[in-house]
């Protein structure tokens, strides 16, 4: 009789394993990146939070990132052009739609290309939807094989119940997270709370708290 895996196949908890890990990979590449460009310029090392929520080194975005390109990149066979034309064709429209709705909805901007070379409305650029395009062949080619089998070989109860446990936090911290910032941009239109949950973000989450758990995050018109 097969023993029994955990998360085998491309099943929700895998899944949700493979946003994890590329939510963490996400928050530290922009962290790193952004520590090596501002010596580059500026000569001293400084370190800003790149993260997506406000609590853990998480990026969601990159997360959701990884989770599209597995789901449609790693279901069928292709070869390596393909596969990086359509990560690159993927990544930069993500990219682009994430920016969009980021200041459509919440007015705010965590990004912005403007000043780069071949840049999209300042939302993407064509150079970093070619990077989109090389993280797409590493995780489809060798992150997701690897990955997917050490997952499956976690104890079955032991596995789902850390996976369990992670995504009770992991959705607690993003409904603080962007329930804060919801509630920031009602509360700078003049709407004042009409239900605990809003006096609660009222008195714990303020601008200048929201300010500096999200230290990339500027208002549209800062850009401008």
């Amino acid at each position: 009789m097969e023993e029994k895996k955990f998360a085998s196949g491309m099943c929700f908890y895998k899944l949700f394993w493979v946003f994890l890990f590329g939510s963490l990979f996400g928050n530290y590449y922009e962290e790193i990146l952004t520590l090596v460009v501002h010596y580059h310029y500026h000569h001293e090392f400084i370190w800003q939070l790149k993260r997506g929520v406000m609590y853990g080194p998480i990026s969601p975005i990159y997360g959701f990132g990884a989770l599209l390109m597995i789901l449609i990149l790693a279901r069928n066979k292709r070869n390596d052009w393909k596969t990086f034309f359509y990560g690159a064709l993927i990544g930069g429209s993500f990219e682009y739609l994430c920016s969009f709705f980021q200041e459509k909805i919440l007015g705010t901007v965590s990004w912005d290309y403007t000043d780069e070379f071949l840049n999209i409305q300042g939302r993407t650029t064509i150079p970093f939807a070619f990077v989109w395009g090389l993280l797409a062949l590493v995780m489809v080619k060798i992150f997701y094989p690897s990955i997917s089998s050490i997952i499956e070989d976690l104890p079955v109860k032991f596995g789902k119940y850390l996976t369990n446990m992670l995504i009770v936090l992991l959705c607690l911290d993003i409904f603080v997270s962007w329930g804060s910032l919801f509630r920031q941009v009602f509360r700078q239109n003049g709407y004042q709370p009409v239900t605990v949950v809003g006096k609660f973000f009222d008195k714990y989450y303020t601008d200048d708290v929201i300010r500096k758990k999200q230290e990339n995050m500027t208002t549209f018109e800062a850009r401008k």
